[in-house]
């Protein structure tokens, strides 16, 4: 199920909840929501990016100050530390 995001078409009439983008888990065939359902002020569906895995930088940058380090293979058995 997919995750969409919603704000107030106007904050100034929304609520804490709304006046903000806020996430709602909801089904493909789903109609879109239309009020918010805290407050029932008039709310539309914002486009966004998906959160597709993280990056392969990061993820070197992480294992990196957690003290692991990179191998390279260089042939059978052999291997050089990259960091």
């Amino acid at each position: 199920m997919p995750i969409h995001e919603y704000q107030a078409n106007d904050p100034a009439q929304g609520c804490d909840i709304c006046r903000r983008p806020f996430e709602r888990l909801e089904l493909m065939q789903s109609p879109p929501l239309d009020k918010c359902p805290a407050c029932g002020a008039p709310v539309s569906r914002l486009i966004s990016a998906p959160a597709v895995g993280g990056s392969k930088s990061s993820l070197d940058r992480r294992a990196r100050q957690a003290g692991f380090h990179k191998l390279k293979r260089l042939g059978k058995g052999e291997y050089e530390k990259m960091y």
